[in-house]
């Protein structure tokens, strides 16, 4: 029984030592599959969304009733759930943009929208 045991401990011990290793292995693929989501929303925001609206940091919006994504993004408050809420509720108007944001792409744009934010900033809306 006692050498059960000490199997038993030697085997926690090294599923301990191992788990670290596990987790920064998880971290970074959930860090690289965040970055990759940010890309696609960026790509995305340049290709459909930059002709009304100013889309990298400090750009303005060609269109004046456009905010710009940083001053949407930095809208006290702010979440990635509300950000999408918005995107959803707010964009998805084919007879103004004469396409559809698909869900996987509102997701990877407030994903994009969010590396936007700033302490202290201060949106003109």
């Amino acid at each position: 029984m006692k050498s059960f045991l000490a199997s038993a401990a030697l085997i926690a011990t090294a599923a301990l030592i191992v788990a670290p290793g596990e987790a920064a292995t998880k971290r970074g693929t959930a860090q690289a599959a965040h970055a990759a989501r940010v890309a696609k929303g960026l790509a995305f925001a340049q290709d459909r969304c930059a002709a009304c609206h100013g889309v990298t940091a400090n750009a303005g919006s060609p269109n004046p009733e456009s905010p710009s994504f940083e001053d949407i993004a930095n809208q006290p408050g702010l979440t990635r759930t509300t950000l999408r809420r918005f995107l959803t509720d707010s964009h998805n108007y084919p007879e103004a943009m004469q396409f559809k944001v698909e869900r996987t792409e509102i997701s990877n744009l407030a994903d994009y929208m969010l590396t936007l934010r700033k302490p202290g900033y201060k949106p003109a809306i």
